[in-house]
């Protein structure tokens, strides 16, 4: 057996044992649902007579590793639905997975001893002396609905990490305790960021020092695209129903979306209140709906749309950074990982078929440069036509024959992914999995090659023949949901972001008030040279002064004496080194500064 199935089997088997072991401590009343294995371990779904908190997870290994020096046999029983309905009579989440089974499935059960039974298609150990010694810890327990339905029952989850031997366990829990330190939610609250209100869910609110990172990601972003020829624009917010249905977003991602429904007298629907205190009807289905955009694709279809276009034209690149809103069940938010509200370095570049190759070239150029900005490495997936797909396949056909070509040139056939089936509805795409500094993959950016929404728009340009011919569409992110990507490198860099996109980069300590002078001199001059400064000029004492500075992770904090006044230079306290640099001068200062600036420099000079 490979290493990989072994772990499958060890982890899955140890998930039957957690839910024997809850059994035996909760009592014949527990009710238990799935027990997956995961990628670093497995979790079990029960109903039960109380909640589990942390002071039970001791209790529970502990009762697992009994059941597991008991070395019971494991039977494999393949039974007839009536069977199988009377084995699980009275747990009502297996009764209801057996009655969805198709009628010719083959259902099996496996005995682990002779008083537990779990519905399972296995395969799994033979004797629990298989799993000995076993390497596993709870991580944590949590509610989840049952099948991910939010109007079913909620669960109790019990995750618990499972590795082959002690040392990987160990290995990674270190990783996880770093990961935890690493957490971009603790570091926004503690270098104040961003934060979240329960009046908008999975909305971020963005601090003033998050929103100058925020801003200096976007200002970066935008002078790379404007030496590629990219032009911004800007569109509305909401949308009326009808621009969806063009776009083919309303049969498609209607579920995602925020919907401001149409009012029409007399339709039969929801009651809305309204301010007098009167009830109206209203309806989805009123042609006046309108819905909070998803996707900027629709809009830069109707900015192109505007006016004719001539081959020369071509390419036409459409930046835009506008606010997208689209809808996730509240168990799947996630601090800045998964929200509701977000903006992406959107593109919607317009070109002629013969363009495709060298329109995507230059992409991936600016994928290598941004990307290398900050350090990150990342690969390629290439996703092919899904299930319900949009349009003509000959079409299709075309379009992942022309992004397999581009990627076999740059990597090499077969040295890239391939995810049969895994592409958007209106077309191929291939997506860009960055690695971060604990080696974890985040899918980020995206180029997606679309000849459908030209159609279903009916966008044209005049070629050089005098014939009109349909345009090809080109979406591209880089970066992503920006407010994902600054999770992600928030945690990249555990909050040690480099000089050039740190919400201020200088903090100024006076070390008493008649040094205050001096220190609003220096914040001037960083400042008239677009450097971002604070200082504090409170009668606080200087090193109460410093470690403020320090949480909020400010690059450089400067001191100032009366050393420093008389000699008209700077203390610098460099973040990350031990050392100060003394006696550098006010040029050297802003020079230092301003290289790290406009070179975008991943460290910090002295």
């Amino acid at each position: 057996m490979a290493d990989f199935e072994f772990l499958e089997v060890y982890r899955h088997s140890l998930a039957h044992i957690l839910a024997k072991a809850v059994i035996e401590i909760y009592g014949k009343e527990t009710q238990y649902a799935i027990g997956p294995q995961i990628a670093d371990g497995f979790y079990y779904d029960f109903k039960l007579p109380q909640s589990v908190t942390e002071d039970d997870y001791k209790t529970i290994e502990d009762k697992m590793n009994e059941i597991l020096r008991r070395k019971e046999d494991w039977r494999r029983v393949e039974v007839s639905r009536e069977e199988a309905l009377k084995i699980f009579c009275d747990q009502k989440y297996k009764t209801e997975l057996i009655n969805d089974m198709p009628e010719d499935e083959i259902i099996t059960v496996y005995y682990t001893g002779e008083d537990f039974v779990d519905l399972c298609r296995g395969p799994h150990i033979s004797n629990s002396r298989e799993l000995l010694p076993a390497a596993f810890k709870i991580r944590s327990s949590s509610s989840a609905y049952w099948r991910g339905d939010e109007k079913r029952d909620s669960l109790t989850r019990i995750y618990v990490y499972a590795f082959p031997n002690r040392e990987e366990l160990k290995a990674h829990l270190a990783m996880v305790k770093e990961a935890q330190e690493r957490d971009h939610k603790k570091i926004g609250q503690k270098q104040e960021l961003f934060m979240f209100q329960d009046t908008a869910p999975g909305m971020p609110y963005w601090l003033p020092r998050g929103w100058k990172m925020y801003q200096a990601l976007v200002d970066y972003l935008r002078g790379i695209q404007n030496k590629h020829g990219y032009e911004e624009i800007s569109c509305p917010v909401i949308n009326n129903k009808k621009l969806w249905m063009i776009s083919g977003h309303w049969a498609h991602y209607v579920n995602n979306m925020f919907l401001i429904p149409g009012f029409t007298a007399g339709t039969k629907a929801d009651d809305a209140v309204v301010s007098d205190g009167t009830a109206m009807h209203y309806s989805i289905d009123a042609v006046d709906t309108m819905a909070a955009k998803p996707m900027n694709c629709p809009n830069a279809m109707l900015t192109y749309k505007r006016t004719s276009r001539s081959y020369k034209e071509l390419p036409i690149r459409y930046s835009e950074f506008d606010v997208l809103h689209r809808k996730e069940k509240s168990g799947q938010m996630n601090g800045l990982f998964r929200v509701q509200e977000f903006r992406q370095d959107d593109d919607h570049t317009f070109v002629m078929e013969s363009q495709i190759e060298d329109e995507i070239r230059d992409i991936m150029e600016l994928v290598d440069e941004v990307y290398g900005t900050f350090g990150l490495s990342y690969r390629a997936e290439f996703s092919t036509r899904p299930d319900d797909f949009m349009g003509d396949i000959e079409v299709w056909n075309k379009a992942e024959a022309s992004l397999k070509k581009i990627l076999d040139l740059k990597y090499g056939e077969g040295n890239y992914e391939i995810n049969e089936g895994d592409g958007a509805f209106y077309g191929p795409k291939i997506d860009l999995q960055i690695k971060d500094a604990l080696g974890r993959e985040w899918q980020c950016g995206t180029i997606q090659l679309d000849f459908q929404l030209p159609a279903n728009f009916g966008l044209t340009y005049i070629d050089a023949d005098g014939t009109k011919k349909q345009p090809v569409v080109i979406h591209r992110a880089i970066y992503g949901s920006i407010e994902r990507f600054i999770g992600i490198i928030t945690e990249h860099f555990k909050g040690a972001f480099p000089f050039w996109m740190s919400p201020y980069q200088v903090g100024i300590v006076p070390i008493l008030e008649e040094h205050n002078g001096y220190a609003k001199e220096i914040a001037d001059l960083l400042e008239r040279n677009g450097i971002r400064v604070e200082a504090n000029y409170s009668n606080k004492n200087m090193n109460e002064k410093i470690k403020q500075f320090k949480v909020l992770g400010d690059p450089y904090i400067i001191v100032v004496g009366a050393k420093e006044v008389e000699s008209r230079t700077v203390s610098i306290t460099v973040r990350g080194k031990k050392q100060q640099l003394h006696g550098v001068s006010l040029d050297k200062l802003v020079e230092m500064c301003r290289r790290m600036n406009e070179e975008h420099l991943l460290d910090l000079e002295g």
